[in-house]
């Protein structure tokens, strides 16, 4: 339930990338395919190299890229030719410090095209990103109560891609 309500915020026909953070064994990627993604769409940041070879027998279209998505850009480098059109997060950002999360999410951000969401879920109560940042447009799914535990899917955008986009912008 959790991994397809994560992928009802991807578009599956933009034809741009979908980067994935944390992929672990796939099951949000699943869930992504399942909606309709193309997997060589799919860029898959891993940093455990038993779980990238595993991701790549499971989706070998996809990129599997083996690094640290704490250090996207640099981790990215070499794999990403055009912007994200979604950034999807099963990393465990409420154990991180603010400071890295916000920089996950802004260089995440700077990454993908205008409109594109960064898709993070959190089993708190808190969102695992504050609410109200500058720049920062968010919204919160309804608590997925069929997810053992329970969860939340946020996502986040670009304000000022948000702001061009409403009918008074």
């Amino acid at each position: 339930m959790l991994a397809r309500a994560m992928a009802e915020y991807v578009d599956p026909n933009d034809a741009a990338p979908v980067i994935e953070l944390g992929p672990g064994t796939g099951a949000i990627t699943n869930g992504l395919i399942q909606r309709g993604v193309d997997p060589s769409r799919l860029v898959l940041v891993e940093y455990n190299p038993s779980f990238c070879a595993l991701l790549k027998e499971r989706y070998p279209q996809a990129t599997i890229v083996q690094g640290d998505a704490y250090s996207l850009r640099d981790t990215l480098r070499n794999a990403l030719k055009t912007p994200a059109s979604a950034i999807v997060s099963g990393l465990p950002l409420v154990t991180k410090p603010m400071t890295v999360r916000l920089r996950l999410l802004r260089e995440a951000l700077a990454l993908a095209a205008p409109n594109a969401p960064f898709i993070q879920f959190t089993y708190s109560v808190a969102p695992p990103i504050p609410k109200s940042l500058p720049g920062v447009r968010t919204q919160a799914s309804e608590r997925i109560w069929l997810n053992l535990p329970p969860a939340r899917v946020w996502v986040y955008r670009k304000a000022e891609a948000a702001a061009r986009l409403s009918p008074r912008g």
